[in-house]
């Protein structure tokens, strides 16, 4: 019954797309080129619709059983609605930002989904106690927001997001969790019908409706899989959004060494990097695509490592990310401690011999 559900949520996406296209340019739901955009013309923005009606479709023919299924529902409707008031109308950040805590504290406070503890390797466990419920809207809405960050080429979002969703799924599949890799495939059969109108040169966008869904979704059902686990566990979903969890970070950290707002603009984030050093449209977008493959690849040889293996694994990570960071200018083009000090320690090196 699953796989004929997942074909029909494919073949949903696929039909509704175009359906879609022509509200978005009836209603005005499109985005207009302008200098921190790669796009060169008008675009509807309003592609997510199709995923998320795609997904109900499944929804209601498969009825995935599970205590948080309501919650999700509720939460992500919310999400869909403010994705495409913010399409049509350009909603402030504070607004969006409201509605984003509504809906994680639905899924949180009515569904029960939050991390109340994790037990450490060496024994003992770390207790949440009332924190629980903050740190895990905290997490929902930073996810939320991190998709929505890299959705900045044709296909990325929705392709990140669909290899974020295979990785969940598979994890799901191991660990024998039903309810998640039906929600995860759902979600993903309806992405990858969307993707074939949004890989380059798209025919649509998601828009903020498309964005906000996807990184709820995963944000909820990452953690779904892993709550009140063990502290290597407990990491596993953070490795398999590697990719928007260090897009978000780096674009922190620029704001602050530049002095701008957090919620400022800018053209430096990953794929911009990778545009300014002479990639095409298309390989940037393969080029993350497989960067954040290489992340679900390396979360699932991590679930499955040992304590030590484990955390050499994570070192060699964060080493690889701030080489990359440094490498593309996603900081600033004079950021580059790392490199600089690998530099000495070679020359240092050399001269010695």
């Amino acid at each position: 019954m699953i796989y004929i559900t997942l074909i029909l949520c494919f073949i949903s996406s696929i039909l509704l797309t175009p359906l879609v296209k022509k509200l978005a340019f009836k209603i005005g739901a499109t985005d207009k080129p302008n200098q921190r955009k790669v796009h060169q013309k008008i675009m509807p923005r309003l592609g997510g619709l199709a995923i998320y009606l795609s997904f109900i479709i499944g929804f209601l023919i498969l009825q995935p059983e599970g205590p948080y299924a309501l919650p999700i529902i509720l939460g992500s409707l919310i999400i869909v609605f403010t994705g495409i008031l913010d399409d049509i109308y350009e909603l402030s950040a504070k607004i969006k930002f409201i509605a984003q805590i509504i809906a994680a504290a639905i899924v949180v406070v009515w569904g029960g989904v939050h991390v109340e503890f994790i037990n450490l390797p060496f024994g003992g466990q770390i207790t949440f106690g009332y924190l629980s419920i903050p740190l895990t809207i905290i997490w929902i809405v930073g996810i939320t927001n991190a998709i929505n960050l890299i959705d900045g080429l044709d296909g990325l979002a929705a392709g990140v997001s669909s290899i974020a969703l295979i990785t969940i799924s598979g994890m799901a599949i191991i660990m024998g969790d039903g309810f998640v890799t039906a929600m995860a495939s759902l979600v993903l059969a309806s992405t990858l019908g969307f993707l074939i109108y949004n890989f380059h040169p798209a025919k649509i966008f998601m828009g903020d409706t498309g964005a906000l869904f996807l990184g709820f979704m995963i944000s909820v059902l990452s953690l779904l899989g892993f709550k009140n686990v063990t502290l290597i566990s407990f990491i596993v979903p953070i490795i398999i959004l590697g990719v928007p969890i260090s897009d978000t970070f780096f674009a922190i950290i620029r704001r602050i060494v530049n002095k701008k707002p957090l919620s400022a603009p800018d053209k430096s984030h990953l794929h911009h990097c990778l545009l300014r050093l002479g990639f095409t449209h298309r390989q940037t977008v393969l080029i993350i695509y497989a960067m954040a493959a290489f992340f679900g690849l390396m979360a699932i040889i991590f679930s499955q490592a040992k304590l030590l293996g484990g955390f050499f694994l994570i070192l060699v990570l964060l080493i690889l990310i701030e080489l990359i960071a440094e490498a593309i200018g996603l900081v600033s083009k004079n950021y580059r401690p790392l490199i600089k000090m690998m530099r000495v320690l070679l020359i240092t090196t050399v001269r010695n011999r």
